[in-house]
């Protein structure tokens, strides 16, 4: 026996956005539509093969009270901050920043034939949090968890 559900909200495609110095995004959550998924602020999702379209990257910006976290799905991002964090991230990696009581930082996708794909997802942190110590992690492709489901493959 199966039990009825009511559908809540319909999630519309995302939106295209232009940020930082001029990359083309899609948004997906923190549209006008879909701005109150608590702690989810943001997810971005990023491709092109276009160096136009994402060269330019996001320069030295502030953030405070949030983690971000960035899957490269192809390509590479240069990324150093204020703490004096610096590196870059490439197909596979994934980034956790939490910028907490603050940080400033910058994230310059490389310009390769292959362009540029991946997501960045933005919470919120909780209140107890928010004034903590900024950090930054890296998990490089081969150490990050993946799981298998017939042809479908995908981070656990």
């Amino acid at each position: 026996m199966s039990q009825s559900r009511r559908v809540s909200q319909v999630v519309m495609p995302p939106q295209p956005v232009v940020e930082g110095a001029g990359v083309h995004l899609g948004r997906s959550i923190g549209t006008r539509r879909l701005d109150h998924l608590d702690p989810f602020l943001l997810l971005d999702h990023f491709e092109s093969a276009e160096p136009a379209d994402y060269q330019a990257g996001f320069p030295y910006h502030p953030h405070r009270g949030i983690e971000t976290v960035t899957f490269v799905r192809k390509g590479e991002v240069r990324h150093r901050d204020s703490l004096g964090h610096q590196g870059s991230i490439g197909a596979g990696d994934i980034q956790w920043m939490t910028s907490g009581s603050g940080i400033l930082h910058e994230e310059m996708p490389q310009v390769r034939p292959e362009g540029i794909a991946g997501l960045q997802l933005w919470l919120n942190l909780p209140a107890r949090e928010k004034m903590s110590r900024p950090k930054t992690a890296i998990s490089r492709a081969p150490s990050c968890p993946r799981s298998r489901r017939g042809r479908e493959r995908g981070f656990a």
